[in-house]
C-alpha cells in the first residue's frame, strides 16, 4: 500500500447490481480499510434482502441496517455521521472506503451541503383538512419547529416544508440559516465509478431479483407489511424497489411473473437515473466498465497502487 493511499478516502459509486459491495470488500482487505454505506435504502434494518445489503464480512462495515424503517433519514444526517466516522477511521490509521449508489450522499461528502438538495415533492392538496392536519401533527412531533414562519393554511408551503424535512432532516428555517459545511478537501478523495454496459447490468438485475426471492424477499415484505407499513403515513423506505410490487403479489392483485416484470422495469429505471447522475455530477471520477469481476478488481487495485 502506497503512503499516499493511507491518507485518502476511497469512494466507490455505481448503478445497482454493478458489484460495488464485493469490490469494496476486496479494496478494504488490500488497503487495511473499513467500509461505510452510501446507499439510502441499506440503512434500514427491516429491509436487508431487497436493499441488497452486503452479508457479514471480516471487514468492518458501518451504517448498514442500523435504523428503523419508521424513522426518516436525510442526506444531512448521513453526511454528519459518515464524516465523523471517516475521521475516527483515519485516526486508527485505516482507510475509509465509502460505497453506494446514492448520488446525493457522495455530492454532500465531496462538496458539502451548499444548498437544499432536490427532494421528492409531496403534495397533500388532495386531502381533506382533517387528514392534512393529522399528517402535520405527526411531523410536528418529530420536530416542533418544522412549520416555523409558515402560514399553516398555505398547503403548498406546508407540503414544501414536509418535503424538505423528509428529504434532508432539516427544516426550511434551518436551511435558510445554514452556512456551507465542508469537512474534507477535494484532494482527500480517490473517486472510483463502476459503469458496466446497460445490457450486461440488466441481466445481472434480473438474476439478482430471482436470488432475492430464493433468499426470502416475500417473507421480508410480509414482515414489513405487518410491522412497519401504514398506507396512511409515508416512510422513505416505502420507495424501496420490490416492496410495492411484492405487496401487490401478496394481495393477489398481480402474478409472480408480473411482479418480477415490474421490479425489473423499476430497477432498470433506477439504474438509468444513476447513469444520468454520473454523467452530470461525476465527470472527474475514474471510470471502470469491465464486466468480468476479476478484470475489474485487478484494474482497480492497480490504479489505487499508483495513486
Amino acid at each position: 500500500m502506497s503512503e499516499k493511499i493511507k491518507k485518502k478516502i476511497i469512494l466507490i459509486f455505481g448503478p445497482t447490481a454493478s458489484g460495488k459491495s464485493r469490490l469494496a470488500i476486496d479494496i478494504a482487505k488490500k488497503h487495511n480499510g473499513e467500509i461505510l454505506n452510501a446507499d439510502s435504502m441499506q440503512v434500514y434494518k427491516e429491509i436487508k434482502i431487497l436493499s441488497a445489503r452486503p452479508d457479514k464480512s471480516t471487514i468492518k462495515h458501518h451504517f448498514y441496517g442500523f435504523l428503523s424503517a419508521k424513522k426518516s433519514f436525510s442526506v444531512g444526517e448521513w453526511y454528519k455521521l459518515v464524516s465523523k466516522k471517516i475521521k475516527e477511521i483515519q485516526k486508527r490509521k485505516r482507510v475509509p472506503v465509502v460505497v453506494g449508489g446514492t448520488g446525493l450522499y457522495f455530492r454532500a461528502l465531496t462538496e458539502g451541503l451548499v444548498e437544499i438538495p432536490k427532494v421528492e415533492k409531496k403534495d397533500f392538496s388532495h386531502l381533506i383538512p382533517l387528514e392534512r392536519r393529522m399528517i402535520e401533527n405527526e411531523y410536528e412531533k418529530k420536530n416542533p419547529t418544522i412549520f416555523q414562519g409558515i402560514d399553516r393554511n398555505d398547503t403548498q408551503r406546508v407540503s414544501r416544508a414536509i418535503s424538505v424535512y423528509e428529504g434532508t432532516g432539516l427544516t426550511l428555517k434551518e436551511w435558510q440559516n445554514k452556512e456551507n459545511k465542508k469537512y474534507f478537501k477535494s484532494e482527500d478523495f480517490v473517486k472510483l465509478c463502476l459503469l458496466p454496459p446497460k445490457d450486461f447490468l440488466e441481466k445481472k438485475i434480473k438474476k439478482r431479483f430471482n436470488e432475492m426471492l430464493k433468499k426470502g424477499a416475500l417473507e421480508e415484505v410480509r414482515n414489513y407489511r405487518d410491522n412497519v407499513y401504514t398506507p396512511a403515513f409515508y416512510f422513505s423506505v416505502h420507495t424501496t424497489i420490490g416492496i410495492a410490487e411484492i405487496l401487490s403479489y401478496l394481495l393477489k392483485k398481480i402474478s409472480l411473473n408480473e411482479c418480477k416484470d415490474r421490479v425489473l422495469i423499476r430497477t432498470r429505471q433506477y439504474a438509468k437515473r444513476q447513469y444520468t447522475w454520473q454523467r452530470g455530477q461525476m465527470k472527474d471520477w475514474k471510470q471502470f466498465r469491465d464486466t468480468n469481476y476479476l478484470d475489474l478488481r485487478k484494474k482497480v487495485l492497480s490504479y489505487l497502487s499508483k495513486t
